[in-house]
């Protein structure tokens, strides 16, 4: 477990938070909320003991372990991929080295009665323990599963780690976190760069998982699938409802409902009650029911009202410059990346063909390496095609959001140097209208942009663009970093722009009504559905966009022949299904287990709860002890439990 007590973080005179607290307790699901700056990240940091509050303390239980993903992070540029994920099994590594000397030292010895060759034997079968638990002896399978299911392919395993974009190196870090396997995942928005399948493939291991996850997203429906519980930052304060995103949001209004009627009740109640005493506190004949009434008064304990966070982003972008109606033609373009030092030639994509008209709202998704932001690159003439060209039509005047906006603003420079050294003309003289709009108020326009949250950032370069007005916007991961209400406006003031917008997303609920027409690429290929993102979602007879990956492998192996012939093929498919029945008696064994100690874990947490009534003394190490070896125990069942589940997929899929 890990207590956050009375956590005070000042600066300047200002309180981020006022002694708040929170209980984080294994296995617990927690959806961290909250608008841009409330100071999500800086909670997170707090825990993981990077920041130092003003007042207020930290604690854990001994032997937890905590696995921090942060918003920004660097990866080593001397290693292959592989290598620099393996890096996540030091410790076993270090166990290794332990049991093979100490298994050296066994084979030379002769004393085998003495003190000291009893404890080399039990620090042996205690290092194999710990060895077999932190999964020393899978690791390279693990490391295969967990790149694969984050989306590398195999032969991206001996790639150095220098050609991975900032999006492919974040997944590096997150694939070194999960394969460290600490007892508390802190995640401040993982699912930034990763794309649709990844996301389910992420989802499905964090539910599975025994540890607790901490988790900051502004992605609903990945809250909705992981978490359990949602912890709010509002002004300062901490609100934790017991509950999964979507019901949080109903029950939060409802809480505002009922105070501000009781709040209103009190006022009224207080308003007459001071108009009697006002009204009769000079009359004699009613002298005591006057001093009965003050004296309610001064008993009264006065309700409050939570203070509303009202501040969202009010923008509108400015109306577009009228185009020819042929915005952009796409004439069998290609792209592959030549050969060089050691990077192989990449093929992207071939064939696209279609054409964008004015005023066209347009959606391209599918998955990361496919193709979408080298596509969005040439339309705005960044990189030139390898095939076929792109004519962009008559008046275009084309703005950019990019993937790593973060990048191409001077940490150095201040919110308004930033947007002062790129406008010009009239439009100067509304810098600070257009910042207040983006939520930068005060004090906030003399922030220097590297002191600012990824969010924050992120509406910086929106601002950006508002600063021209352009009847072509192309947005590649717009909502990145952004907060929930900040993306509804968002997409609210994109549907009202009159212009062409060409988005690269892979956030379901922002496409929803927004787009008209979806471009996929896949598999080397672009494919145009002429409609919105459910009508593609249907055609592709997909539940969700997280299933076009998967749907696509079920195409190909639909391709291959339905039957076996010879009696060969006879032999191989009945070696196949006892191959399979055998790991489903596995994964049902390992269930027994695994629910065996969740029972005993249970009842542990009853009696540590209340360790009087259970005569337990929690000043003797070794009970604690005992707990943490069955929360081992457990978590090592869980990793073979899913070293099965994944063997089996791969049989079934054969």
């Amino acid at each position: 477990m890990i207590s956050v007590d009375n956590i005070t973080v000042s600066y300047g005179g200002w309180d981020l938070f006022s002694e708040v607290s929170l209980l984080i307790n294994p296995r617990d699901r927690i959806g961290l909320v909250g608008k841009n700056g409330a100071g999500k990240t800086t909670l997170l940091k707090i825990i993981n003991g990077e920041q130092v509050p003003t007042s207020g303390v930290v604690s854990q239980s001994a032997g937890e372990t905590i696995g921090y993903l942060p918003q920004q992070m660097k990866v080593a540029d001397t290693t292959s991929l592989v290598e620099e994920t393996a890096g996540a099994f030091a410790e076993v590594l270090a166990l290794e080295a332990e049991i093979a000397a100490i298994n050296e030292q066994l084979t030379t010895r002769t004393d085998y009665e003495s003190e000291s060759y009893e404890t080399l034997i039990h620090r042996l079968n205690d290092a194999t323990d710990h060895y077999h638990i932190l999964g020393g002896d899978t690791r390279e399978a693990d490391i295969e599963r967990t790149l694969l299911g984050l989306g590398f392919r195999r032969e991206d395993f001996d790639r150095p780690t220098r050609e991975f974009s900032g999006g492919w190196r974040m997944r590096i870090e997150l694939a070194k976190l999960l394969l460290s396997r600490p007892s508390v995942f802190l995640l401040d928005e993982p699912t930034n760069h990763l794309d649709i399948e990844s996301i389910q493939w992420l989802e499905s291991y964090l539910r599975e998982y025994p540890g607790a996850v901490v988790v900051i997203s502004h992605d609903r429906t990945f809250l909705d699938n992981v978490t359990n519980r949602t912890v709010e930052i509002s002004l300062g304060k901490l609100y934790d409802y017991k509950v999964p995103y979507s019901r949080y949001v109903e029950l939060r209004a409802e809480r505002r409902q009922q105070q501000l009627a009781a709040y209103e009740n009190q006022q009224k109640l207080i308003e007459k009650t001071e108009e009697f005493i006002e009204k009769f506190r000079y009359k004699p004949t009613k002298s005591n029911q006057v001093q009965s009434r003050v004296k309610q008064l001064e008993k009264l304990d006065r309700l409050e009202v939570d203070e509303e966070d009202n501040a969202t982003l009010n923008i509108k972008f400015p109306p577009a410059p009228r185009s020819g109606q042929v915005v952009a033609e796409v004439k069998g373009v290609g792209k592959t990346f030549p050969a060089q030092g050691d990077r192989k030639e990449k093929h992207v994509f071939s064939g696209a063909e279609f054409t964008i008209e004015r005023g066209e709202k347009i959606a391209l998704v599918g998955r990361n390496g496919e193709g979408k932001t080298t596509f969005a690159r040439m339309l705005i003439g960044d990189l030139a095609t390898t095939e076929g060209t792109i004519k962009v039509g008559a008046n275009v005047n084309t703005g950019y959001y990019a993937q790593n906006q973060d990048d191409l603003m001077n940490g150095d420079f201040t919110v308004f140097d930033t947007l002062d050294r790129v406008a010009v003309g009239d439009i100067r003289t509304r810098l600070r209208d257009i910042l207040a709009a983006f939520l930068f108020r005060c004090g906030d326009i003399d922030k220097k942009v590297k002191v600012l949250s990824g969010g924050e950032r992120s509406r910086l370069a929106m601002a950006r663009l508002m600063l021209e007005p352009y009847n072509l916007l192309v947005l590649d991961e717009p909502t990145n970093h952004m907060d929930m209400r900040s993306k509804d406006i968002l997409k609210r003031a994109l549907a009202k722009y009159d212009g062409t917008v060409v988005v690269v997303s892979h956030d379901r609920e922002f496409l929803d009504g927004l787009v008209d027409k979806v471009y996929e690429f896949r598999d080397g290929g672009v494919r145009e559905y002429l409609g919105d993102i459910w009508y593609f979602l249907e055609k592709r007879k997909l539940e969700s966009l997280k299933e076009v990956e998967i749907k696509a492998a079920a195409d190909k192996r639909a391709e291959a022949p339905a039957k076996l012939a010879g009696k060969e093929d006879y032999a191989r498919r009945k070696e196949a299904e006892k191959e399979i029945k055998r790991v489903e008696r596995a994964i049902a064994e390992t269930e027994k287990r695994v629910a065996a100690l969740e029972t005993e874990i249970a009842e542990w947490d009853e009696k540590l709860a209340d360790p009087a009534a259970h005569g337990i003394d929690t000043a003797d190490g070794k009970v604690f002890a005992r707990y943490n070896d069955i929360k081992k125990s457990l978590a090592h069942q869980m990793h073979e439990w899913e070293k099965l589940n994944y063997e089996l997929d791969i049989l079934k899929d054969e």
